[in-house]
């Protein structure tokens, strides 16, 4: 007996891997300084803290709709009114556990088999996953280190066929950081308004960017749908709370599968959310200017040991660096440092064919750590 041959087309997700083995290095007494995952450094909000720990004693520990506690969906409603100036009803919220649950339900509601996803190439690691998980097809649009790794429009009206049903975006990016401008978002936009397609935004960065503005896609169009959650701005990774805003046509559809693979998100979690969008804004804001002060220390560093960074990046906290002058094979050379330098960095090529030759860095780490993590770096430069 045999998995399933689903399984087979599932591909690893590399970084991962590397945090497990840098977990193996760290348990047999090996020191080892992590920019290799995308995980805040940082504790959740006090107010968060206190939230769960509030839903925890008063028993709120009981199935919520499958949609989502009302009074989290609201206060979702709320934030994108008061941040974007979006006006997003109640009733398209779908809350799940994470982002990735929210994923993989937009695309089971999504595609039939042998539709098409159009994503960039380098993209996060799972999207192109999920896609094939449905049996939907991921269409990849190569995007350059000269264009900040954005899409050209034109580049994705090549790609565009009878099968394709949906433009990816990402913005700010992993695993580049960049941020797409206001302008080239109505690019997009107006590609997908001509061929009737539905743009997928994952805004899962907002609220990390340093220079300039994120947008979301509902200030350019409805025919959306919009991915987020609380991992990143609120550092409630192992939590496991995101969410989705659907177009209303899709939202019964989602809900049926929610209440046969999840039930609900997590009750007492969903509390401590609301906590975070309403209260947690002076931590938001100090972990920001924090990741910030990181982002310029080490965008400088890794310039001065040789990478190329031709656009700096403004949003997140990852930096992709052109390492193919070292290196074009970048999974063996991210073993390689990890071995020899003790700093875990992903390898380019975990986020598709045109990742490859590059690096990408996590600025998610103390600043102490990621300046011995950055010494070793450059050690490890020096004497290849």
């Amino acid at each position: 007996m045999k998995p399933a041959v689903r399984c087979e087309k599932i591909t690893p997700f590399i970084v991962m891997e590397i945090m497990e083995k840098i977990h193996k290095m760290e348990k047999s007494g090996i020191d080892v300084i992590h920019m290799e995952i995308g995980e805040p450094d940082f504790n959740v909000p006090e107010c968060v803290n206190q939230a769960a720990v509030d839903a925890l004693s008063a028993n709120a520990t009981h199935y919520t709709h499958s949609l989502g506690d009302i009074r989290l969906r609201e206060a979702i409603s709320q934030y994108h009114k008061t941040t974007y100036n979006t006006i997003i009803d109640p009733g398209q919220v779908l809350i799940t556990s994470g982002t990735s649950p929210g994923m993989l339900l937009l695309f089971s509601a999504l595609l039939n088999p042998g539709d098409e996803v159009i994503i960039s190439d380098p993209h996060y690691a799972c999207y192109a996953n999920f896609i094939n998980y449905v049996q939907g097809v991921p269409v990849t649009v190569p995007v350059f280190e000269e264009e900040g790794f954005i899409y050209i429009p034109q580049a994705i009206q090549d790609k565009i066929t009878s099968k394709t049903k949906a433009i990816f975006i990402n913005s700010p990016s992993n695993p580049t950081g960049n941020v797409i401008s206001q302008e080239r978002m109505q690019q997009i936009v107006n590609v997908a308004k001509e061929n009737n397609l539905y743009v997928i935004s994952d805004e899962i960065y907002h609220g990390l960017v340093y220079e300039g503005q994120e947008h979301s896609i509902f200030e350019f169009t409805d025919k959306a749908f919009v991915l987020n959650g609380f991992s990143k701005l609120f550092a409630m990774t192992g939590l496991r709370l995101g969410y989705l805003i659907a177009p209303p046509e899709f939202v019964r559809a989602l809900q049926v599968l929610e209440q046969n693979f999840f039930i609900c998100a997590n009750s007492v979690i969903q509390l401590a959310g609301i906590a975070a969008l309403k209260y947690a804004h002076k931590e938001t804001e100090e972990m920001k200017a924090t990741y910030n002060k990181r982002r310029i220390y080490v965008i400088e560093r890794l310039k001065e040991m040789g990478l190329g960074i031709t656009i700096e990046p403004t949003g997140a906290f990852y930096i992709f660096a052109n390492a193919k002058h070292i290196s074009n094979d970048s999974l063996s050379l991210a073993h390689d440092i990890l071995e020899k330098a003790h700093v875990g960095v992903s390898p380019g090529i975990d986020f598709g064919e045109h990742g490859e030759g590059y690096l990408r860095f996590s600025y998610a780490n103390s600043m102490e750590n990621l300046e011995i993590g950055l010494d070793r770096m450059e050690g490890y430069l020096k004497n290849l």
